[in-house]
């Protein structure tokens, strides 16, 4: 059953029809009966789903609006925002994975009976995976996490969000039915004295108490929503409850890429390795839940999440309940005012905590029993992120945290940071190379620390220096040699106390090192230099293989151009890259999902400078466009007039974001004709369209002439030899740069001579 009322946007129809946002618009000026905007704005107007259906199929642009858009359309469009339908989505698929009879039986009928059952259907699924879980009309008290009471009054919007990936503006105008928030409010418990001396602080202001994640919709509130659960229903039947809602999630968090920060999956792989396999974790900044995804799975495993934003916590809580049999304990809260596990000692905390808050409660916590190591300074709190896991932790239990490499540094954090190494609380400082994470352009730290379960006689701090294994260009680090170099650091100093020393990547560093006036835990600053034992030699081999590219760059060179007679100089037939496509000469595909595997991104920027695969994308349920030799990769933002044949050592890369693929069928299309005459600066002008800061090229509309094979083939060749001169350049140029960088290294540093 279609929903009527489901909106699209003007992207939405050209994802829904493969084509172009420019196209869309072109429909609607040459189309009188293209259907009218029922909603949006005017810059950004929006259709309804049903009318552009119709319509698409009507002029023969579509064929069958494919399953997995018409869900994506109608979660988006969904009445009460897409966060709810989200979430109606993820109890509709959990109740499908768990009890699929159950869900065949109640969706039988018609979509008042469907609302009407799957309420009491839902509690008897979520109430056992999602402990806690609010039923519908239920105003008696409830637990979290099973060790104290909380309410679960009506959902309201929270105050004071404090996670990193918490939403930085609401993503609907609706408060979503399904999340419930607090609306009472609970005075602290009786509060310990600080570990810092301090005055007398004025009155703390009262917290807003943690509630459960989810609440269990009621029939009225699934209403709206049983048109798209049918169609999530009949997607996990092809693709699998799990792997539905992964789509659904990705492509929603996708969709609004400022409004969350989130931690990537090979982080998330990198921090949960370094806990060890807890049976109890908890997260008190969960976000989508991807570093509890990440823990390694164990019998008696359990999971704590918290989180400021409603939102998330829900989500969270689905996402683990679909991905494991472990119970999912989750709250919404703000952690550090309102602890939804005060007696919680876990195994490990796992925590990608929001960066440079200030309002984190600073006037409120003055005397919470948490600053064991130091009340922070409002200036640092991160540092109360730190003592926070270390309060829920068990003795020797292990906690890994993200933090600004300002932490290891800041004057207002120092007499919190010696504490810490004195008691033998943080164990190591890991620096991560740039790209790691959001800020990407800031090598962010993990913090390693244990809970003192005893005293060390001589305790050291293990830093660590991943720094160099950041990759070239704008993709992600070298995650493997990362990995690699963290995690045997790691196990070798927690197994033995110590590593052997390596310099410039890790070293052991006695705790009384560390304790002077700075207490600066930044390891490039601990480490001593890497060793360049043949700095002069290494210089020298570039030079000689600046000499060969030289002389190669010389001989490909393009011979003096010949103009062509004015007589022969008649115009040639044109066609379209839009014609050649409807005719079956070539295939076009767009870029833009990571697939299942992690495989290597052909970026924008990599066809740009002619660079290697350098990128990666979140992983997606969606299929990925993997290229293959012969292919002409296109970028379509930025105005440069570039187009690159795939050879063998490119096949098998993902195709990246604002990238088009061109597969020409070799007996009608040589690639090396069709990439070249793509290239012309005219033919990107013609085919471009123009806004106030950014070009977008229409690849449909280039244009190269109807040539014979035989003719195509001697352009081609031609154009092959310029692409080979051309990446000469590059090449000489890059050794040139490193040539001179290094020769200023070697003079300054002493290793070379100057004469």
């Amino acid at each position: 059953m279609q929903d009527n009322a489901t909106e699209v946007t003007a992207a939405g129809i050209a994802r829904l029809a493969g084509v172009g946002r420019a196209a869309v618009s072109n429909w609607r000026r040459r189309h009188a009966d293209f259907p009218r905007p029922v909603g949006g704005t005017e810059t950004s107007p929006a259709f309804a789903l049903a009318e552009v259906e119709e319509w698409l199929r009507r002029h023969r642009k579509l064929a069958e609006v494919p399953l997995k858009e018409r869900v994506w359309q109608q979660l988006a469009g969904h009445p009460d925002g897409p966060v709810t339908a989200l979430v109606h989505a993820g109890c509709a698929l959990l109740l499908i994975h768990e009890r699929p009879p159950v869900w065949l039986d109640i969706s039988s009928g018609t979509d008042e009976r469907l609302a009407a059952l799957l309420p009491t259907a839902l509690d008897e699924v979520l109430t056992p995976r999602v402990p806690g879980t609010a039923r519908p009309g239920r105003t008696d008290r409830s637990r979290v996490n099973g060790q104290h009471p909380v309410n679960t009054p009506p959902a309201a919007t929270p105050a004071n969000p404090t996670t990193s990936a918490t939403p930085a503006t609401p993503a609907t105008s609706a408060t979503p039915a399904t999340l419930a928030t607090p609306a009472t409010l609970a005075t602290p418990a009786t509060l310990a004295t600080p570990a810092t001396s301090a005055t007398l602080a004025t009155p703390a202001t009262p917290a807003t108490p943690a509630t459960p994640a989810l609440a269990i919709p009621t029939a009225p509130r699934l209403l709206p929503s049983v048109p798209l659960l049918r169609g999530v229903a009949e997607l996990a039947a092809d693709r699998g409850a799990r792997p539905t809602f992964e789509f659904l999630l990705g492509r929603h968090l996708d969709a609004n890429p400022r409004q969350y920060t989130l931690t990537p999956p090979d982080l998330a792989g990198l921090m949960a390795a370094l806990a060890g396999t807890p049976a109890t974790v908890l997260d008190p900044s969960c976000g989508t839940g991807a570093l509890l995804r990440a823990v390694a799975d164990r019998p008696d495993r359990r999971l704590h999440a918290q989180d400021s934003s409603p939102e998330l916590a829900a989500l969270t809580a689905l996402r683990l309940a679909l991905h494991t049999r472990a119970p999912v304990h989750a709250a919404a809260g703000d952690t550090l005012r309102a602890d939804a596990y005060p007696g919680l000692r876990a195994d490990a905390v796992l925590c990608h905590p929001p960066f440079n808050e200030r309002n984190w409660g600073h006037d409120d916590l003055a005397y919470d029993p948490r600053w064991e190591y130091g009340f922070p300074a409002r200036t640092e709190s991160e540092l109360a992120w730190v003592q926070h896991a270390l309060a829920r932790l068990r003795d020797g239990g292990t906690a890994v945290l993200l933090m600004p490499p300002a932490v290891a540094s800041r004057r207002s954090g120092r007499r919190i940071r010696a504490d810490l190494l004195r008691r033998g609380a943080l164990r190591a400082v890991v620096a991560l190379p740039a790209g790691a994470a959001p800020p990407y352009s800031v090598p962010l730290h993990l913090w390693v620390l244990r809970r003192p379960d005893r005293t060390h006689a001589q305790p050291e701090l293990l830093l660590v220096d991943a720094g160099r294994f950041t990759a070239e260009g704008r993709g992600g680090p070298d995650w493997p040699g990362v990995r690699e170099t963290v995690l045997d650091a790691w196990g070798a100093f927690d197994r033995d106390g110590g590593v052997e020393e390596r310099p410039g990547v890790a070293r052991s560093v006695p705790v009384i090192e560390l304790l002077d006036d700075d207490v600066d835990l930044t390891p490039a600053r601990r480490l001593p230099p890497p060793a360049d034992t043949d700095g002069a030699g290494r210089l020298a081999d570039v030079r000689a293989r600046l000499d060969e590219t030289l002389r190669l760059t010389a001989e490909l060179a393009p011979p003096p151009a010949e103009p062509v007679p004015s007589a022969a100089s008649g115009r040639l037939p044109l066609t379209t890259v839009g014609e050649l496509a409807r005719a079956g000469a070539l295939v076009m595909r767009t870029g833009g999902h990571g697939g299942r595997a992690r495989v290597p991104v052909l970026t924008d920027h990599d066809v740009l400078a002619g660079t290697a695969p350098s990128g990666t994308l979140p992983e997606s349920e969606e299929e990925p466009v993997l290229t293959e030799p012969g292919d002409v990769v296109l970028p379509v933002l930025g105005g440069g007039a570039v187009a690159r044949v795939v050879d063998e050592a490119t096949a098998g890369a993902v195709l990246g974001r604002n990238l088009v693929l061109l597969r020409p069928d070799p007996a009608a299309l040589d690639a090396w004709f069709l990439a070249g005459f793509l290239r012309g600066t005219a033919n990107h002008r013609q085919a471009s369209s123009y806004a106030s800061t950014a070009t977008r090229l229409d690849v449909r509309r280039l244009q190269l002439p109807r040539l014979a094979p035989d003719e195509q083939r001697r352009y081609g060749e031609r154009f092959r030899a310029l692409d080979a001169f051309e990446r000469a350049l590059r090449e000489a140029g890059r050794l040139g740069e490193q040539l001179v960088r290094g020769m200023y290294d070697g003079l300054t540093d002493g290793t070379i001579a100057p004469d």
